[in-house]
């Protein structure tokens, strides 16, 4: 067998996992819709309670499994896990947990994305001349701030924010350290509305889940956002390189 044959076919096994979640993703999205949402957490909760009571560790353990595949795989259901983990566990340990748990399966994503995709990616721009390659360098001059805002706006999709680090060859205790931290807030936020939700059944109620866009919890955030684009607006003025 040549080199060449060699290395294409190496080549199409690296992509395997990413594709596997992709495809997983996908029958999730049609299948899963109905039995991750806040409706069913709502029609179960009595039975979630009395199981966490008789067996909170276990609970704990595969409730962080099940929260992991649904970031890791992009499945339905993420915000609906949030909202559980508050609900079964308070908000402080529902915000620990959940942010453990997302950070797991993000940091899943970026590794399959990075065997697959992401080193022959970041070798090739690194090569590449023009503008292509000065957009590498921005990134790599503000990695630190580039990750915390895509963590903190909201509006960044969370497979996105998993995707583009691995594309963009960031290391990975970087981006295990930026996304756990960075997802604090708004996790901080959805866990502090499943913390409340006993109430909220109780009165035949819908919760708030655009509370995250309210001002005194967006403004703060956007914040932290203007905190973490700090630096590299410090860059551009001193002409220093900047996307």
């Amino acid at each position: 067998m040549s080199d060449m044959t060699y290395q294409s076919k190496s080549g199409r096994g690296r992509i395997l996992p990413f594709l596997a979640i992709i495809v997983i993703a996908g029958i999730g999205a049609a299948t899963l819709g109905d039995i991750l949402s806040y409706q069913a957490l709502r029609d179960n909760r009595e039975a979630l309670l009395a199981y966490r009571d008789a067996h909170y560790g276990i609970t704990v353990l595969v409730f962080m499994g099940i929260y992991t595949a649904i970031v890791a795989f992009s499945l339905p259901g993420a915000l609906a896990a949030s909202l559980t983990g508050g609900f079964l566990f308070g908000t402080f340990a529902g915000s620990l947990i959940n942010i453990t748990s997302a950070t797991l399966g993000a940091t899943l994503i970026f590794l399959a994305a990075t065997w697959g995709f992401g080193e022959r990616l970041s070798a090739r721009m690194d090569a590449a001349d023009g503008r292509v390659k000065k957009i590498k360098e921005g990134i790599d001059d503000n990695q630190w701030s580039m990750l915390f805002l895509i963590r903190l706006v909201p509006l960044v999709p969370f497979f996105v924010a998993n995707l583009v680090p691995a594309l963009v060859g960031v290391p990975l205790g970087r981006f295990v350290v930026s996304t756990f931290l960075g997802i604090i807030p708004g996790a901080v936020v959805y866990t502090s509305v499943g913390a409340g939700l006993g109430g909220v059944f109780e009165r035949g109620e819908t919760p708030n889940l655009g509370v995250i866009f309210e001002p005194q919890i967006i403004l703060p955030i956007l914040g932290l956002c203007a905190l973490a684009a700090l630096p590299i607006v410090i860059k551009a003025i001193r002409g220093g390189k900047t996307l």
